[in-house]
């Protein structure tokens, strides 16, 4: 955990020095370019005395590497609780890291397209019963990016090829492999992205 710290520090240094060579006020991205980004979300859903509580917080960070190639990693926590009455039915926690890649079409301008391959692993904790299960995902999306300043864009994304395996938690148990296909349109993405 350190080292992804201290990794993430060190890019932050390296491109807040080289952000003050460019010339400033531009929109799109350039190379040299750094921007964060991520998802919060909190959800409450109660039916009588049925209640789901589920909390995710996901930062990232994406560093372009050429004109039109950036390379980012995310770090993620979330939580997720069901009760039925005065009984807790689920009670997990999870802890995820990543790594993408993205390409975009047209990286210099207002309104950008990208292709976005995505590795993810989920270390999954069910307080209920002291299991851990670990879910190895891949993915590649489309999204686009629009500028709204020079230093802030509206981010919009949709996967469209999804696999994942998940061991549920071992011990012989057998593996759930998943492939999807073809964009869901009810699970688009949307965002904020700050460059630097």
């Amino acid at each position: 955990m350190k080292k992804i710290i201290l990794s993430l520090a060190a890019v932050l240094a390296f491109s807040a020095a080289n952000a003050q060579d460019k010339k400033q006020g531009t929109e799109g991205f350039a190379k040299g370019d750094l921007f964060v980004s991520g998802a919060v979300t909190l959800s409450n859903e109660k039916t009588g005395d049925n209640k789901e509580n589920a909390f995710l917080f996901e930062p990232r960070v994406a560093y372009f590497v050429t004109e039109n190639i950036a390379v980012g990693a995310k770090l993620g926590f979330g939580s997720d609780k069901s009760e039925a009455g005065s009984i807790t039915t689920q009670d997990r926690t999870a802890f995820t890291v990543g790594a993408f890649g993205r390409y975009y079409f047209t990286p210099a301008s207002k309104f950008s397209l990208f292709a976005n391959l995505g590795f993810d692993l989920n270390n999954w904790e069910n307080k209920l019963n002291d299991a851990k299960e670990k879910e190895f995902q891949v993915g590649l999306g489309l999204g686009m990016n629009y500028f709204v300043s020079s230093n802030f864009s509206l981010e919009a994304g949709v996967g469209a090829l999804t696999y994942s395996s998940n061991d549920n938690g071992g011990n012989g148990a057998d593996k759930t492999n998943t492939l999807s296909f073809g964009g869901d349109w009810r699970a688009v993405t949307f965002g904020v992205n700050y460059k630097f």
